[in-house]
């Protein structure tokens, strides 16, 4: 990039008179020719993707779309279309329930982005670096994201998908297999051989590896739940439901009646 005085410098896009450019490509050119995954992988990574790269694109951001009312960026979503009937309002709610404990890779890619380049840095065996790692790791009490789920146990189906994938498109690689020591070491260390990799874990690795930030990664992933979370605000504007709120059946409320009066006297109020 030119150095230049001016206060905001892009390189992601630039309109003229004639068109609007992406990384240099003329709009024109590529609406209808390639498709909206590879712009994608295009406005983040400056270049063009592989077919394969394109494909892995795809498989991102098809990889979570939806999970229903149990996740709780859907149920801020829908709340908050109820008394904001827009849809922009629903989304922004949505996008807020993405974070370290739902949705976002982002965790689980700074510990492979961080660990790896650890790794890179030490020139040690992989399998000999993986168990002093995960053993510095558990004497830390340090959790390692991306690992463990509540109802599969040895193998994530949808983990394993997207591996392989991952490796028919031809974007698996050494950071693949770095995390994937990480996991049996992990596995061995803390005496767990059906500890699975999840499949953000599997998704971060598969992003690192194709050279995404962990900030990018939750963006991906946030746009893999576009779909679904514009629809639940589609149905829920339908509806028409106003105001929803938390019935007191569902709600426990650990309030007991105090005196006023005497609570100010106590507390040396005239």
């Amino acid at each position: 990039m030119k150095s230049t005085s001016s206060f905001w410098v892009t390189s992601v896009s630039s309109i003229t008179a004639g068109d609007i450019f992406i990384r240099g490509y003329a709009m024109q050119d590529l609406v209808g020719r390639v498709p909206f995954t590879a712009i994608a992988y295009l406005l983040l990574r400056g270049k063009l993707p592989s077919p394969g790269e394109a494909r892995m694109m795809d498989v991102i951001c098809s990889s979570i779309l939806d999970y229903g009312l149990q996740k709780s960026g859907t149920i801020a979503a829908r709340a908050v279309a109820s008394v904001n009937p827009r849809m922009n309002a629903g989304l922004a709610a949505g996008v807020l329930g993405a974070g370290d404990f739902a949705v976002s890779p982002e965790p689980t890619g700074r510990f492979i982005k961080d660990g790896y380049a650890e790794y890179k840095a030490s020139g040690a065996p992989l399998e000999r670096f993986a168990d002093d790692y995960v053993a510095n790791l558990r004497a830390a009490k340090q959790r390692v994201p991306g690992f463990g789920h509540p109802v599969f146990r040895n193998v994530d189906p949808r983990a394993e998908k997207l591996k392989a994938l991952a490796k028919e498109c031809g974007v698996w690689g050494e950071v693949n297999d770095w995390y994937g020591a990480i996991h049996v070491a992990f596995r061995k260390a803390a005496n767990k051989p059906d500890l699975v990799m999840n499949d953000v874990g599997m998704l971060a690795g598969i992003m690192a590896q194709m050279g995404f930030t962990p900030a990018e990664m939750e963006g991906l992933a946030l746009l893999s739940t576009f779909p679904g979370l514009i629809a639940h605000v589609s149905e829920e504007l339908r509806t028409g439901a106003i105001n929803r709120i938390v019935a007191d059946e569902n709600a426990h409320y650990a309030i007991e009646t105090r005196d006023l009066e005497k609570d100010l006297s106590v507390a040396g109020w005239a």
